[in-house]
């Protein structure tokens, strides 16, 4: 337990305001996204090139449960693309559900395969500048050897959901790691296609923390969805990095409380670090009781879902009171069922889906910039890419790490 205003404040002056920025890019003529076709070399930095190997140390996914680590040629940039020298790629929870052959990924008899073969994973990506050219200075305001982090969406800037705006919804979904179109970070060197979203982030930090963005930007997309009031109890399940990138994003927006759950004591001790004003270790406690005792019998107003567990989605149902706002972020191995009488007759709750971070990058790269988070404990382990699967093991324990990352 912490004092209810110690940690939000410092993240107030960053995230009070709504996570908007401008960063709509306009897609390119002349760039074929759909086949990645190669350009020729006019206009790209020799002094760069020059120095390239031929072939690169890549992980390959050949389908589920059968990642390789192979050389493959370096990609050649086309015009108005960057190319990157990757310090590090995150191993998202998605990352291990696409190794383990979920159907979110490979289908099912009701779904088709969304997930492609012969990609490169990783979609946690931060890097420096190492070829360029003009078109691509002036589209993203970036230069030689600047860092940068990578948004996971490809939009096609052509859709109903991109000319609205919701370019997070795009309807051909192209993201880097999992379509043969972009390849991903697992990866030594990647051309960043001109239809993608860019932001430039600080040199002077570890490469781990500046790939962070992403599931931090998800993290403050879904405390948006959540709608936060100054009186409400919030509740945030996990305390991975979603989970403390979601308690961090909910201090800034000053509820009455924000109560972790996790089952790893080290895991909630970091999460009092990141803003929660109170922690339960669901492994030892009953936390719709402690919630229901601490309300008065009502239940919490907010629960966020972070946890890709099946059991934390009828927990949530069960802890909120009537007329609640519950907010699911994970991805899940497996269908999930519940009572859905719970979300319409019991209780008339508001049930909230949030995907990727749109319109979040700016804050979160200000978060990880200005040193507001634990970081050096978040990001626990970096690995050399050879160790891909030690990585994949380590986030499917969960036992021993938060944060993994792998650095080519």
């Amino acid at each position: 337990m912490t004092g209810l205003y110690t940690t939000e404040r410092m993240f107030s002056t960053i995230v009070a305001q709504k996570c908007w920025t401008n960063v709509i890019r306009v897609p390119r003529v002349g760039t074929d996204v759909a086949t990645r076709r190669v350009y020729p070399s006019e206009g790209r930095s020799s002094k760069v090139n020059n120095t390239l190997p031929e072939t690169m140390t890549a992980v390959i996914n050949h389908g589920p449960r059968d990642y390789r680590l192979e050389h493959i040629p370096v990609p050649t940039r086309g015009p108005g693309e960057l190319l990157l020298r990757v310090e590090a790629v995150g191993i998202c929870a998605s990352d291990l559900k696409n190794w383990a052959g979920a159907a979110k990924f490979w289908g099912d008899e009701n779904r088709p395969a969304w997930a492609e073969t012969e990609v490169v994973p990783g979609h946690e990506i931060t890097g420096r500048i190492i070829g360029i050219d003009e078109e691509a200075s002036k589209h993203w305001g970036v230069a030689l050897d600047d860092r940068v982090v990578v948004e996971q969406i490809v939009p096609c800037w052509d859709c109903l959901y991109c000319d609205h705006g919701d370019y997070h919804m795009c309807e051909p979904h192209n993201m880097y790691g999992f379509k043969r179109s972009n390849p991903g970070g697992m990866e030594e060197y990647m051309t960043i296609s001109t239809n993608s979203l860019v932001h430039k982030i600080s040199k002077d930090i570890p490469p781990a923390h500046a790939a962070f963005a992403e599931p931090l930007s998800c993290a403050l997309h879904a405390v948006e969805r959540a709608q936060l009031q100054f009186s409400d109890i919030v509740v945030i399940a996990g305390a991975g990095p979603i989970g403390l990138g979601m308690i961090a994003g909910a201090a800034a927006k000053h509820p009455a409380q924000i109560i972790s759950l996790d089952m790893d004591p080290r895991k909630l001790e970091i999460a009092e670090k990141t803003g929660a004003t109170m922690t339960i270790n669901i492994a030892e406690q009953d936390p719709v009781a402690i919630i229901k005792d601490l309300t008065g019998g009502y239940g919490a107003d907010v629960y966020l879902e972070g946890t890709g567990h099946p059991s934390a989605v009828p927990q949530g149902l069960n802890l909120l009171r009537k007329l609640g706002r519950y907010v699911e972020y994970s991805v899940f191995k497996e269908n999930v069922s519940v009572d859905w009488s719970i979300i319409s007759d019991d209780k008339e709750l508001d049930v909230l889906g949030a995907h990727l971070g749109p319109n979040c990058w700016p804050t979160a790269i200000e978060l990880i910039e200005t040193g507001k988070l634990p970081l050096d404990e978040i990001c626990t382990h970096q690995l050399p890419l050879a160790d891909f699967q030690k990585g994949l093991d380590l986030v499917a324990s969960g036992t021993e790490s938060i944060k993994v990352s792998l650095i080519p």
